[in-house]
C-alpha cells in the first residue's frame, strides 16, 4: 500500500464481532473500532456501527463529520450479498463517494497482496478463497443459516449440539460438555440460549472449544476436527495444489492448523496484513480513480 498519496480516504472492514476503520491522510492512519457489523444478520445494526465510528474518528481527528464524509470511502462488510443490499447500504449511509462490497475482496487483498494462495477466513462467520495470477475466486460466506462452516460461531453451535447428544447418550461425555452443562444449567438453559442467541454469542463459546482440544478434550476434537476437514475441502474446490501457500485468517482460523492434512500443514504461510489493511488499499485506489476521472 503506498503512503504517498495524500488524498483523506477512509476503509472499512465490518464482520460479526466488530467493525473496524482507518482514516488516512498523508502517511497518517486514525483508527476506531465498534461493534458487530454484519448486515445480513441485522442491517440497522451495521449501519448504526459505521455511522458511530465515523463520529469517533471525526472526534479523535478534530475533524467534522461531514468533512469525513466527503472522503472516498472503501467499506467492505460482511454479509453483502449482492446489488441490492449494496444500493440500500448506499441510500442509508452517510458517504458522498464510497465503494460498497462484502468483506472477501479486502481480506483477500490485505493477506494475499499480490501472491498467489488461498485464504481459510474463520472469524465469527466463515469465507474462502483463492487468488491465482491475479484473479480471485470466493467461496463461502453465505451467513450462519446456511452456511459459515468453520467458524467461530458453527463451533459454538456445534458444541451446543454435541452436548445436547451427550444428554442423549449419543455421544460420550467430555469436561467440556459438562462444562457446559454446568454454565446453563442444563439441557432446558442451553436450548433457551441456542433460541435467542445470535451468531456472536455462539461464537463466544468457541475459545472454550480450541481450549479443550488442546487439553485433548475428544468433543472438543470432534469440533476441531470437522471444521478442519470443511477447510480442507473448501480450499481444494478453488484449486488449491500442494506447494501453494494457506493463510489461515480470523478470530478461529489459525486454531486449525494442527487438525488439517499433513499436505495442507506443509503449506501454511503468515498472512501479508490483515483484512483492514486490504480495505485501505482499496480505499487508495478508489481515491485514485477519482483523481483521474478529474484530470
Amino acid at each position: 500500500m503506498s503512503r504517498s498519496d495524500d488524498t483523506l480516504v477512509i476503509a472499512i472492514d465490518g464482520g460479526g464481532t466488530r467493525c473496524r476503520m482507518n482514516a488516512f491522510e498523508r502517511g497518517d492512519v486514525v483508527s476506531v473500532e465498534t461493534g458487530s457489523a454484519n448486515v445480513s444478520t441485522d442491517f440497522d445494526r451495521a449501519v448504526r456501527e459505521v455511522v458511530r465510528g465515523l463520529q469517533y474518528l471525526a472526534e479523535r481527528m478534530s475533524r467534522p463529520v461531514e468533512e469525513l464524509s466527503a472522503a472516498p470511502t472503501f467499506v467492505g462488510l460482511a454479509g453483502v450479498t449482492g446489488i441490492d443490499i449494496i444500493e440500500r447500504l448506499r441510500a442509508a449511509l452517510p458517504f458522498r463517494r464510497v465503494r460498497i462490497a462484502d468483506d472477501r475482496p479486502a481480506a483477500v487483498r490485505g493477506v494475499l497482496g499480490q501472491r498467489d494462495g488461498v485464504i481459510a477466513h474463520c472469524g465469527t462467520g466463515s469465507f474462502y478463497a483463492a487468488q491465482f495470477s491475479g484473479d480471485i475466486k470466493l467461496a463461502g460466506g453465505w451467513g450462519p443459516v446456511l452456511g459459515d462452516e468453520a467458524s467461530a460461531q458453527w463451533v459454538g453451535r456445534m458444541a451446543l449440539r454435541l452436548t445436547l447428544e451427550t444428554v442423549d447418550g449419543r455421544v460420550d461425555a467430555s469436561p467440556l460438555s459438562a462444562r457446559i452443562l454446568t454454565d446453563f444449567k442444563g439441557a432446558a438453559g442451553l436450548v433457551g440460549f441456542a433460541g435467542a442467541a445470535d451468531p456472536s454469542e455462539f461464537g463466544k463459546l468457541a475459545p472454550q472449544v480450541t481450549s479443550a482440544a488442546a487439553d485433548g478434550d475428544t468433543l472438543a476434537l470432534k469440533i476441531m476436527s470437522r471444521g478442519a476437514s470443511e477447510v480442507a475441502r473448501a480450499i481444494g474446490h478453488l484449486g488449491w495444489q500442494a506447494g501453494v501457500p494457506v493463510c489461515l485468517t480470523g478470530g478461529i482460523g489459525p486454531h486449525y492448523g494442527p487438525y488439517l492434512p499433513k499436505n495442507v500443514r506443509t503449506c501454511l504461510s503468515k498472512a501479508e496484513g490483515e483484512p483492514l489493511d486490504g480495505a485501505m488499499s482499496l480505499a487508495l485506489d478508489f481515491a485514485r480513480e477519482i483523481a483521474d476521472e478529474h484530470r
